[in-house]
């Protein structure tokens, strides 16, 4: 045989190895292409219908739906009844897994659809019963918002029921497998109260001092309060005579974010280049995908107003109609409060008070899990309120934490801002306010007439003793509520001299106010950023306006900066070349938190290592977590020092020197370890940026679907006007103005907008994340009330009567 035969034949078996492979891989590309192509027509088939005619059960006339080209629904309808049905069912195109998540995490029945993970947090919504505080509110709703509660209800279940027999109901739902549960008047009053709860009080930082009386001396402890508290030494004594080991429950619960605030303001007429007021408002929430805001257009023969609500709420809560606009801040008062409950050691259900023992009440809120038993839950609710100290396990300790708040009591906030879309002037907005209870809001407003005014709204505890810095004695009568400030004492102005008005989370009432309503308020920086703007011109304009509110000027830095500075050039400690290098780029900074700048990345962390330097020995993370109003305290220790007042906390962690100094090498490590050993090259925006997750997107896979978009930097941060609260660790923008607006009244038929990161839920649709860059950039676009404008290369969908 010869050797060419021999090598053909073993030629030929390598071949028709080559060729399975060949066809192996090209098998698997058809499938993954087919899988690809499957999965794609899986999640179009659940796109919302936004053109042509759909006939729904439910309405009594035809009513227009027209998407503008942002995806803004211009709801017109004959009635209030079709109007507001309309307004629910096209938001539950949108957004119905984001309304259905937010009704069971404020009810506490994530458990039953997730998994026991989620059990902790079920239990602690549960105790707070902020749909117990749903269904007492509803009893005190008008007819009249009732009923516009039920056709937002019916209007919900009639998509609902629609999608489940097309079954076209979100991917997320087959993801998750279950289906939603008819939607109901009380599902979207507890949403709202949620919202108080994001808004809410200040009881995480008492369950901190609580904690921290426990663990250091009363100068260590008291220069950790915002301000002296009223009867120091007696209520510090208290809380170290009965502790309760916070580290298993509330050390664990979901707080909101810290930074949740906003920005507003209106200029008068007179300082307008219109003439006319002009309003802005960017509420700081969560940013995520997607957004907690909706932005609405609702029309009838009785309301014409626009602005933006919350998936699973009806009406406008900030906006504008054709004769009003207003927003709002959040006035972050103290409207909690941590009572000391002594517990009868014979009787776990029974407290004492005023020398008796007084039972409690028991409420049983059997918890569903998810492939698993249901598992009893008891909830004890004392004269002051739910025990929230115990939600984490069953021990009954003879000491334990009941919460009193204003928003577990019976409140009308829909009720209000019903009231605001038809409001035409400042007396009957401010009629309307008396029913706008919980949470405490800063308004703003401005009407046609020329009035711009301005409001701290909603109950605030007026209280025998203390002022709400730490928990109180709750077996005496010492410390009760007498009320609440008097509605027509609330902080209030009506056409200032100064042509404008601000408010940033800042403190709003001078010292000689008669009441009181916090000790901790937000850092001064965005409030004082606002009022150098305003008041540095004469005539301001919408343009104004919008640049003011990108602004991202860091008035934090230029405070100390300088000093901080000045203390590490002048140390002894060895500075490295690279150390030097970085003075030398913040000697030459101009403040602004901008993208492409470095100082932005080293400056902030310099600022979070400053305070691990003081507090990382002393105060465990999770207690840390409790640490309201942190960074003011810290900001405050840096003045004192640089006034030569160094506190204990400074001393003991070896004085201004050496802690500035650590904490500026940490942060400079920081940066090489993020960004390479050369400091010209740092940037802040390759550090900074918007990721806008989607619920499920912590689940890989599932976030290459749900974040189809990268993260996109972003300057600003916390303390800038251009609000962008940021992880620490990874630079993940989480928290800031989701929605940003400006409206000149000059021209009540349009108002400039954006939602980061767009309108709708469906991570197919083209407003999915259409406005990110928008968001990102300082852009907005223009919503008309004026139909001729917004049909412009628009979606028109019609709902008919069924028949």
């Amino acid at each position: 045989m010869s050797s060419e035969i021999i090598i053909k034949r073993r030629l030929w078996p390598r071949k028709k190895r080559w060729r399975a492979v060949l066809l192996t891989g090209i098998v698997i590309i058809l499938l993954l292409i087919a899988s690809i192509i499957i999965g794609y027509l899986f999640l179009r088939k659940s796109l919302p219908m936004i053109e042509g005619n759909v006939s729904v059960a439910g309405i009594t006339d035809k009513v227009e739906v027209i998407r503008d080209q942002n995806g803004v629904p211009h709801i017109v309808a004959k009635n209030n009844h079709d109007l507001y049905f309309a307004q629910g069912y096209v938001t539950a195109q949108d957004r119905l897994f984001q309304m259905d998540l937010s009704r069971k995490q404020a009810s506490g029945e994530l458990s039953e659809v997730i998994g026991s993970s989620l059990v902790d947090q079920d239990k602690y919504f549960r105790t707070l019963g902020l749909r117990r505080a749903a269904k007492i509110s509803y009893e005190g709703y008008s007819d009249e918002a009732k009923s516009v509660l039920q056709s937002y209800a019916d209007g919900v279940n009639a998509f609902i029921l629609e999608a489940k027999e097309k079954n076209t109901l979100p991917v997320e739902f087959t993801l998750a497998g279950y289906e939603p549960t008819e939607w109901s008047p009380i599902d979207s009053l507890t949403i709202g109260k949620y919202m108080a709860y994001d808004l809410g009080g200040h009881y995480k930082g008492q369950a901190f001092r609580y904690y921290m009386a426990q663990h250091v001396s009363d100068e260590k402890l008291l220069e950790l309060f915002p301000t002296y508290p009223e009867e120091g030494a007696t209520v510090i004594q208290a809380m170290r005579d009965h502790p309760v080991d916070i580290s298993k429950s509330i050390a664990t619960a979901p707080f909101p974010n810290e930074f949740n605030g906003s920005n507003n303001w209106v200029v008068s007429g007179v300082k307008s280049e219109s003439g006319m007021p002009i309003l802005a408002d960017d509420p700081h929430l969560a940013l995520a995908t997607p957004s907690i805001w909706y932005e609405t257009h609702l029309q009838s023969d009785e309301v014409n107003v626009s602005g933006v609500i919350f998936a699973g709420v009806p009406g406008i809560i900030l906006g504008r109609n054709e004769h009003i606009a207003w927003g709002v801040t959040n006035v972050g008062p103290d409207v909690q409060d941590l009572y000391i409950e002594r517990r009868n050691p014979d009787n776990p259900n029974q407290f004492e008070y005023m020398g008796n023992w007084e039972e409690a009440t028991i409420i049983e809120e059997p918890i569903k899990v998810k492939d698993g038993d249901t598992i009893p839950y008891q909830v004890q609710v004392t004269r002051h309120g739910p025990i929230i100290s115990e939600f984490t396990h069953d021990h009954k300790e003879e000491t334990a934490l009941a919460l009193r708040w204003t928003a577990l009591d019976a409140s009308t906030e829909l009720e209000a801002v019903l009231m605001f879309n038809q409001a035409k002037n400042w007396t009957e907005f401010k009629e309307a306010l008396t029913y706008f209870h919980t949470p405490a809001q800063n308004f703003v407003f401005a009407a046609k007439d020329g009035t711009i005014a301005y409001r701290a709204n909603g109950l605030i505890p007026i209280r025998k003793k203390g002022d709400s810095s730490v928990p109180v004695p709750g077996w005496t009568d010492e410390y009760e509520w007498e009320g609440y400030i008097p509605w027509d004492e609330l902080p209030t102005i009506v056409n200032p001299e100064e042509g404008f008005i601000s408010t940033a989370n800042n403190k709003i009432a001078k010292d000689e106010y008669p009441y009181h309503i916090t000790n901790t308020w937000a850092q001064p920086y965005r409030q004082q950023r606002i009022q150098d703007v305003l008041s540095s011109k004469k005539v301001l304009t919408a343009k104004d306006m919008l640049k003011l509110q990108f602004d991202q000027h860091n008035l934090q830095a230029e405070e100390f900066v300088p000093f901080l500075i000045d203390v590490v050039s002048n140390s002894e400690d060895g500075l490295r070349d690279i150390d030097k290098t970085v003075i030398k780029e913040f000697e030459a900074w101009d403040f602004v938190d901008r993208i492409e700048d470095g100082e932005p990345l080293v400056f902030h962390k310099w600022m979070e290592e400053f305070a691990n330097v003081l507090f990382e020995e002393s105060i465990p993370k999770e207690i840390d977590n409790l640490f309201e109003g942190k960074s003011q305290i810290v900001d405050q220790m840096i003045r004192d020092a640089k006034n030569g007042h160094e506190g204990i906390w400074l001393s003991e962690a070896g004085g201004i020197e050496q802690v500035t100094v650590e904490s500026f090498k940490r942060a400079v490590e920081f940066a090489i370890e993020k960004q390479g050993d050369k400091p010209s090259k740092w940037s802040w925006g390759e550090f900074h940026q918007v990721p806008f997750n989607h619920p499920l997107s912590a689940i890989t896979p599932l976030n290459y679907l749900f974040n189809s978009n990268e993260a996109v930097s972003m300057g600003g941060s916390g303390v800038t006007v251009a609000a962008a609260s940021f992880n620490r660790d990874t630079g993940a923008i989480t928290h800031g103005a989701a929605w940003r607006s400006v409206i000149d009244l000059a021209n009540m038929e349009e108002s400039y907008n954006v939602v980061g990161p767009g309108q709708s839920g469906h991570v197919l649709s083209t407003f999915y994340h259409d406005q990110i860059t928008d968001w990102t950039t300082g852009n907005y676009h223009i919503t008309y009330t004026n139909k001729e404008k917004y049909k412009e290369n628009s979606y028109k969908l019609v709902l008919h009567p069924a028949k």
